[in-house]
């Protein structure tokens, strides 16, 4: 840094390391005896970044042997107390003119209150609770952009923005003008509270401090280090830090070797295109990594050509043609034809890695195998940037594997955490009511009762067993609902405790959709939270963070009065969380950092790999302004959406300055095929075909495929045959079994042999849910008819509407249900009296009947037994849906019908006291389904009878002759094969057999299905 007239402005190239470099450079010319550098200021534009370069301080000393080190006062620009931090410089120029900031949560609150105002003088309907919120984020988020851009809501009213209104859609007009209105208003709301905006409190700090260094000169040094931020009131303070005998401004990665042209190029960026111009400059420009840099030195008034060149280097320093090479790999589009006439060494990437993966998650864990393998380097640093955060946590995950410790310095979203996850739980419990669902989830988190490993083993128990009976049913959501379930589970005590913890977050439902203030629910939520968790809820950096978000967010409420529905507090929490980074503490790999592209910035390594260079993650695609259209935005002259993508592109210029680079992609994430990063494609185009396959990384893709194998092949398993014993063979055959032995023998075997039965989902679907519809219709006819015994008027659907009433079945489902189940209960009762004026008599209803076969109990239970006029018997089997056809029946897919005749020939069927057999001469499905023969006017008709055999004009199925011989012979074959004789239980004997699939993970059926060759009885499956 020699003496030279003009402005000192400096850039640090990308190969030679921001961090290590600037330091390298800061320490011989600002230390002095003694005071070392405590004199010096350095201006940074974030935390992360005053972190880095207090590591790269640290490593310069550890290098240099120094024993001590006195560093430079740090300041974040973005500070809200620049004043204070900046300390004795500013100390004759105080800001306690300059008004406080508002909160940003009381701005959001306000914001949406206005909001409302607003659309009901202009006529609109009032927004819900979480999308007024939604809005207000918005509209603050776009008067911070205008704000940092200087400009003012009168700039909204200026000649360039009216032009263009005639031009707008209609949506865009209404919302330019909702947005113009709120605005004027918020800024009569801030001078009534005497504050302004954070974007305006630190413009006016900028321009304070610049006016005063102008004024009078600091004595001590003052440096701007890496910031980048081209907004006009910090460009104007960074000029006046230029200007200072003491000051200097050091930029990263500005290109001073850019050809002029290209450079010239950039400029014409950001303003509209003229008449017959192209157009291509002003969006492409706006992605290119150094538009930003321009537009800064344009607002500080400084050509390239002031720009100094840093001449130290930092200890992971690239070769220079590193740096030239980025350059041409981001040329703008016309200096780009450059590349037909490059060299091959001007083409070359010497270093950098280009590593393609099938999948997501071998990205990840090729990332994670790279990293490893460079920690067997004795002081080598690894940094991995990652824009995609779950691609970021996989790799967290895969070096754990190796006991490799690795902290993501971008953090996670408070939601993700567990105190997050626990509050979250809790607000969908207040929006929805006690739904199964997220009250098991609630429950059952990992905070919950866990003062000591007796009492979270005890509540776990107990939670277990309701858990249990909660399975595959819908209950309603409600608390009384679910506490009858509580207590059939032997579990009332427990319940009655845990209710009684949980019962405050539904007491703002009771009122249906009436909006209740927003600070009482937040306290409701934080009351039940530690009622459950007791402190742990708020311990560790989590439940800090959400300490603090929970309380600001509970006084903002206060102060502003809001007020929401409860359906709308888990959205409304769960987008606070969203906002919020939880970042873990120290204590991970010293040598392994991974960022994400904000904390990326400054921070360099030996090895840098940087992943998920895919379209849509990095560059992540531009998000428009929701409420202000493109060209309002030119017109004004604020960057449009696509100067993110300019950061991008500059973050991955700045990475790829490391010595050793590996830029990696997946062909395919969790939501189908990706597309290259248009910066990955600039680079293959760099290269050209032959040089690119040159720097492919094959090694580390190539290992993947053996990394997980085991040391010896591991052999398919078999199909299972289990062969019982004797002994074990001795159960009983049930009417609904026969079919399941006979055609899938091993899933007979896993079930009344070994006693298994699948775990039914945590509360079935409401919508459809065909063992509920089962279950409520069969007790509801059974209930019936034990009462229309005795009083043959009893009507069935009055009956039946009130036994629903009374059920505790989801509303979804009675509202979907209950009319087709009472319409075709309607038929029912028709179809009975029929039958009774034609000399049927009900005899029976759901009866448990049992026949003795060759030494093996065969039993059953019949829905109804009618006996005709002739004295034979009438079984009867109701059914919800479809019942078995004819064919099926003859193909010995569904035997329930035929056994329960034998049952009742051959045995016996038992109803209170009285015994019930004899001939069944006819077997009848009664289905509450829709009846294709009625309803032909369009109204749906449900409720109808078939007979599984081959009558009525039917071309496939049994003769009624044959019905019962068949079944007989079916069972005799079953008994005589596998209860008394020794066949083994094959898996899939019957591959057509249209059975159930609970056990098919069990026989591990993929592993063996596909083993089976042409002709084998698997092979159809």
């Amino acid at each position: 840094m020699g003496e030279r007239p003009g402005p000192a402005v400096y850039s640090i190239a990308a190969h030679r390391g921001f961090a290590d470099a600037l330091v390298a450079g800061l320490v011989p010319r600002y230390r002095e005896p003694d005071v070392g550098l405590a004199r010096l200021t350095l201006l940074v534009p974030s935390s992360r970044a005053a972190r880095t370069i207090s590591e790269a301080f640290i490593r310069h000393a550890g290098q240099s042997g120094e024993a001590g080190l006195l560093m430079p006062r740090m300041v974040t620009v973005g500070d809200l107390d620049l004043d204070e931090a900046l300390g004795a410089l500013l100390d004759p120029l105080g800001a306690a003119d300059i008004p406080p900031a508002v909160e940003p949560g009381r701005r959001w609150l306000e914001l949406a209150a206005l909001i409302d105002e607003e659309r009901a003088a202009m006529s609109e309907s009032p927004l819900p609770g979480v999308a007024r919120l939604r809005l207000a984020q918005d509209m603050a988020r776009t008067m911070d952009r205008l704000l940092v851009e200087a400009k003012e809501p009168e700039d909204l009213l200026g000649e360039p923005v009216r032009d263009l209104l005639g031009d707008l859609a209609v949506h865009w007009q209404a919302s330019l003008r909702l947005f113009a209105r709120v605005q004027a208003r918020w800024r009569i709301r801030l001078d009534e509270l005497g504050a302004v905006d954070a974007a305006t409190r630190r413009n006016l700090l900028f321009e304070r401090a610049a006016r005063r260094w102008r004024d009078e000169p600091p004595a001590t040094p003052i440096v701007a280090a890496g910031v980048t931020s081209a907004s006009p009131a910090l460009a104007r303070m960074l000029r006046t830090i230029a200007d200072l005998p003491n000051g200097a401004v050091v930029l990263p990665d500005l290109d001073l070797a850019m050809d002029e042209a290209a450079w010239e190029e950039l400029g014409r960026a950001g303003a509209a295109p003229e008449p017959g111009g192209e157009v291509f400059a002003h969006g492409d420009a706006l992605t290119h990594p150094q538009y930003h840099l321009k537009l800064l030195l344009e607002r500080m008034g400084i050509a390239r050509a002031e720009v100094r060149p840093w001449h130290r280097r930092g200890m992971a320093a690239a070769e220079p043609e590193r740096s030239r090479a980025i350059s041409s790999l981001f040329l703008p589009p016309r200096a780009s034809r450059a590349w037909i006439g490059l060299a091959p060494e001007q083409r070359r990437l010497s270093g950098v890695r280009l590593m393609t993966l099938a999948t997501s998650e071998e990205e990840a864990q090729a990332v994670a195998l790279l990293v490893r393998e460079a920690l067997e380097e004795p002081e080598r640093r690894i940094a991995v940037v990652a824009a995609d955060r779950a691609l970021a946590r996989r790799v967290v995950q895969h070096l754990a594997r190796w006991k490799i410790a690795a902290d993501d310095s971008a953090g996670r979203p408070l939601a993700l955490t567990a105190a997050g996850r626990m509050f979250g739980l809790l607000a969908v419990l207040m929006s929805e009511g006690p739904a199964p669902l997220a009250l098991i989830a609630a429950f059952a988190h990992p905070l919950v009762r866990a003062d000591t490993p007796e009492m979270r083993a005890a509540w776990l128990g107990s939670l277990r067993r309701f858990d249990h009976r909660l399975r595959g049913k819908s209950p309603s959501p409600k608390l009384a609902a679910l506490g009858s379930l509580a207590h059939r589970a032997d579990e009332g005590e427990w319940w009655d405790e845990a209710a009684r913890l949980v019962a405050p977050l539904f007491e703002p439902l009771e009122s249906g959709d009436e909006a209740r203030p927003l600070a009482d629910m937040l306290d409701r939520l934080a009351e039940v939270a530690e009622s459950l968790c007791g402190l742990r809820v708020w311990a560790n950096e989590d439940g800090r963070a959400l300490a603090d978000m929970v309380e600001q967010l509970r006084l903002d409420a206060r102060a502003c009065g809001t007020f929401l529905p409860p359906r709308d507090m888990a959205k409304v929490v769960r987008d606070c969380m969203d906002e919020i980074a939880v970042r873990p503490p120290y204590g991970g790999h010293p040598r392994i950092s991974i960022y994400g592209l904000l904390e990326a910035r400054m921070a360099r390594a030996d090895l840098v790999i940087c992943a998920g260079l895919n379209e849509g993650t990095w560059p992540q695609p531009p998000a428009p302004d929701p409420l202000l259209a493109p060209g309002v935005l030119r017109a004004l002259g604020v960057p449009g959406a696509e100067f993110r993508i300019g950061l991008a592109a500059h973050d991955l210029a700045g990475a790829m300055g490391a010595p050793q680079v590996v830029l990696s992609r997946a062909q395919r994430d969790s939501e189908g095929p990706t597309l290259p990063s248009r910066f990955w494609l600039r680079a293959e185009a760099l290269l050209g075909e032959k040089l690119a396959e040159r720097h492919r990384e094959t090694r580390i893709p190539a290992l993947l495929s053996r990394f997980d194998r085991a040391p010896e092949p591991v052999p398919p398993a078999a199909r299972p045959e289990p062969r019982p014993t004797p002994e074990q063979r001795k159960v009983a055959i049930s009417a609904t079994s026969l079919d399941r032995l006979l055609g899938d023998p091993y899933q007979f075997y896993a079930k009344e042999i070994l006693r298994l039965s699948r775990l039914d989902a945590l509360s079935a679907d409401p919508f459809d849910d065909p063992a509920l519809r089962g279950t409520l219709v069969h007790a509801i006819l059974e209930a019936w008819h034990g009462e229309h015994a005795a009083r043959p008027d009893l009507p069935l659907v009055p009956f039946a509407k009130a036994r629903l009433e009374r059920e505790a079945v989801h509303p979804l489902f009675r509202g979907l249900w209950q009319p087709r189940i009472l319409e075709a209960l309607a038929w029912f009762e028709q179809r009975i009296a029929q039958d009774s004026a034609e000399g049927r008599e009900i005899v029976a209803w759901e009866a448990k009947g049992s026949m003795n076969l060759s030494g093996v109990e065969v039993r059953g239970r019949v829905d109804r037994i009618d006996r005709m006029p002739d004295g034979t018997l009438a079984i009867i089997d109701y059914k919800t849906g479809t019942p078995p056809s004819a064919k099926q029946v003859e193909k010995g897919f569904a035997l329930q019908m035929g056994v329960l005749g034998l049952i009742a020939r051959d045995g016996e069927f038992t109803i209170g006291d009285r015994l019930i057999h004899g001939e069944a001469s006819r077997f009848e499905y009664w289905s509450l389904g829709r009846d294709s023969g009625r309803g032909k006017d369009g109204t749906p008709a449900f409720g109808y009878v078939v007979q599984p055999m081959k009558t009525e004009g039917k071309r496939s199925g049994l003769l009624p002759e044959n019905f019962l011989p068949h079944h007989e012979d079916r069972l005799a074959e079953a008994i005589g094969s596998y209860i008394r004789g020794n066949e083994p239980f094959r898996a899939r004997e019957n591959p057509d057999y249209p059975g159930y699939d609970e056990f098919d993970q069990l026989m591990r059926l993929q592993e063996w299905i596909v083993t089976l060759g042409p002709g084998k009885t698997g092979d159809a499956a």
